[in-house]
């Protein structure tokens, strides 16, 4: 079993979401195909919590399941043995059935795993724990498939 860290650079290359959506801060572990393990450090200074619950900062549970979303490309992309994201490829996640069990607040840790269940084509099926010190938040099955931007820009037309 590989045990690959990544951090908040190296994620940063791989994910094309940048501040304010990127959601992961540094990879724990890494077993390319299989696995990963990253996490989100909340604070208490995210500009979702300005909107969200003024008075009870909560994290949007939208936002947890996009940290899972994002450690799955993370974990996508470094399936190719090491080699460098696409240009032009992104990931859409076109089914996602979570269960909620815990809020996030500012300060906490978010830990975010992710298992490859399986590969079709060019997608596949993931599984998703989101959690604070062992406590569950959030778990999620997530179905995802790889498409190229200029594809999506011809949609829009």
């Amino acid at each position: 079993m590989a045990n690959t860290e990544l951090s908040f650079d190296e994620v940063r290359k791989l994910v094309p979401q940048s501040y304010p959506f990127l959601m992961i801060d540094r990879v724990l572990e890494l077993d390319p195909g299989k696995r990963i393990v990253a996490v989100k450090n909340v604070s208490g200074n995210e500009s979702f919590f300005q909107g969200h619950f003024p008075g009870l900062a909560i994290m949007p549970a939208a936002l947890i399941l996009e940290g899972l979303a994002q450690a799955t490309i993370v974990l996508q992309r470094k399936n190719a043995a090491g080699a460098a994201p696409e240009d032009g490829v992104i990931y859409l996640f076109g089914s996602v059935r979570a269960k909620m069990h815990r809020p996030v607040f500012p300060g906490d840790v978010l830990k975010l795993e992710v298992k490859l269940v399986k590969s079709f084509g060019e997608g596949g099926a993931a599984e998703g724990l989101a959690t604070v010190e062992g406590e569950t938040c959030v778990e999620a099955e997530m179905y995802y498939t790889k498409t190229r931007t200029a594809d999506l820009l011809r949609r829009r037309k």
